[in-house]
Order: structure tokens, then C-alpha cells, then sequence
């Protein structure tokens, strides 16, 4: 097989398994016992691999989290980019934008914790991932068709903020998803 110009150096298959044995590894503890069970160490004894063999693919917590919720992105990422109406191309940009909103607080509700710790380990690690791009460039696009004057790049911005899962965990608190999901939307100005 021939390297694609650009690509990374292919995994090797026994890293591979590892990378496997290690999110499954995790996906279990976090199971077994919330996310105080994403212990790195923990994770490398359930795996049955050393310590060093975690810390090569998921140098902080951080990372691991983004790999075990690798799957759930995907699924949110694919209705918001091709997935049927609203959330999904065919319906008018503020009903899609709603439906992006209430999709995203859904996610938050269902795996809150582990965004935060994916989000937050690293520093600015939230902004810098793919997903953020992904998640900012589909709020442009969308505020821009709604309200072709206005700032869509920080309005997306603004409008993401308050999704930041520590943000959302800390209103869970005092507030209901129901009532963060009416906020969002007085936030989007969608209040028709």
C-alpha cells in the first residue's frame, strides 16, 4: 500500500490493538464507576498494558475522553451535516440552528462529564479541537443565512459558550434542560 501524501505514519497493528484495549479499558471503568474511574493508571491495569503505553496515545485524561466520545461526535456531526430536517439540511436556517441547540444541550445532558473533562484537562483544549471548528463553521454559516449583517463568526462563538460543558453542569444545578435549551434560544434571538 502506498502512503498518501500528507497522511500520518500508518498505526501498527499492535498499537492499534492497544489503542482499542485502552478505550475499551476506559469505557468500562467509566461505566463501573462515573468519571472518577478515568484514572490513567486504572485505565493501563484494565487494559492489561503498561502505564507508558497509555501516556504514548492519551498523553492527560483529556485525550482519552476525546477518544471515548470519538463515536458519539461522529453520530452529531453526521445529523448536522446530512441528517434529515430540522437538525439536518432542508429546513429554513432558524429552525436548523434551534435543532443544533437543542441537539447540542441533549449531548451535554446525556455525556456532560466526560465533554468537561475533554474539554478542560488541557488547556484550551475545547478550541482546539475539530469538533469546535466543525460545531463554530456550521453556526456561521447558519447565522449568516438568518442575519447576513451580523458578526456570525462571534456570534457562533457566543452562542457556543454557554455550551461549554463545565458552564453546563454548573446551571444543571439550579435549571432544568428544558429551561437552558429556552435560554439558548432567547440567546439565538429565535424567539418566534
Amino acid at each position: 500500500m502506498l502512503p498518501i501524501a500528507g497522511a500520518g505514519t500508518p498505526e501498527r497493528a499492535d498499537a492499534a490493538r492497544n489503542r482499542q484495549k485502552i478505550i475499551h479499558a476506559a469505557a468500562r471503568l467509566v461505566a463501573a464507576k462515573g468519571i472518577d474511574g478515568l484514572a490513567l493508571d486504572e485505565v493501563a491495569a484494565e487494559a492489561g498494558v503498561g502505564i507508558g503505553t497509555v501516556y504514548r496515545r492519551f498523553p492527560d485524561k483529556g485525550a482519552l475522553a476525546q477518544a471515548l466520545l470519538d463515536e458519539n461526535e461522529r453520530e452529531f456531526q453526521e445529523a448536522f451535516i446530512s441528517g434529515p430536517p430540522p437538525l439536518g439540511p432542508g429546513a429554513p436556517a432558524t429552525q436548523r440552528l434551534r435543532a443544533f441547540m437543542d441537539a447540542y444541550v441533549d449531548r451535554l445532558e446525556t455525556h456532560g462529564e466526560l465533554l468537561m473533562v475533554a474539554e478542560t484537562e488541557t488547556p484550551m483544549a475545547r478550541f482546539v479541537t475539530g469538533a469546535y471548528r466543525l460545531h463554530h463553521s456550521h453556526l456561521v454559516a447558519l447565522i449568516s443565512e438568518i442575519e447576513p449583517e451580523a458578526d456570525a463568526h462571534f456570534r457562533a462563538d457566543a452562542l457556543l459558550a454557554p455550551l461549554a460543558a463545565a458552564q453546563y453542569l454548573y446551571q444543571r444545578h439550579s435549571m432544568t434542560p428544558e429551561q437552558i435549551k429556552a435560554g439558548l434560544i432567547g440567546l439565538c434571538r429565535l424567539d418566534d
